[in-house]
């Protein structure tokens, strides 16, 4: 199977919402997608497909783009998709787009108890900065700020 990523629409919020609901303890709403899609003039997402059913998303992510930095925002891959290294497929794709920017670095906030994304971000060279106490508010857990230089 070939996977492909392409620009997120306002017509995946459907999809993007049921696996954002599986994925987070307190998900973003439909609204929230919208307007990063409709009205962020730095948000830029992706979606995962095939490119035999491109409509179908088994994964998202997106980033502002600011100056020469880039946020990720939100990434997810659909639970029963997950290990298959679509998360790592997903973030070189968001690489590549911010480069294209004249992005140089990258940064994203993940919860202290999320092993596996943190074994990922570490994996594709994210190294921890730093500490946000009580980032979470659904359970007050800290996020581990990360950072990557993507120039390298």
């Amino acid at each position: 199977m070939k996977y492909i990523l392409r620009p997120m629409t306002l017509d995946d919020i459907t999809q993007v919402i049921a696996i954002e609901k599986k994925s987070f303890p307190t998900p973003w709403s439909p609204y929230a997608f919208t307007c990063e899609l409709a009205d962020n003039q730095f948000a830029h997402y992706l979606v995962v497909a095939t490119e035999e059913d491109p409509s179908t998303v088994l994964g998202y992510g997106g980033m502002w783009i600011i100056i020469d930095e880039a946020h990720i925002t939100n990434i997810a891959i659909a639970p029963a998709l997950r290990g298959q290294a679509l998360g790592e497929f997903l973030i070189n794709g968001m690489i590549r787009l911010a480069l294209e920017k004249k992005v140089a670095r990258m940064t994203l906030e993940v919860r202290v108890s999320n092993e596996p994304a943190k074994h990922l971000y570490h994996r594709m060279g994210f190294v921890a900065a730093g500490i946000r106490p009580g980032y979470y508010t659904d359970t007050n857990e800290d996020a581990i700020i990360m950072w990557k230089d993507i120039t390298k």
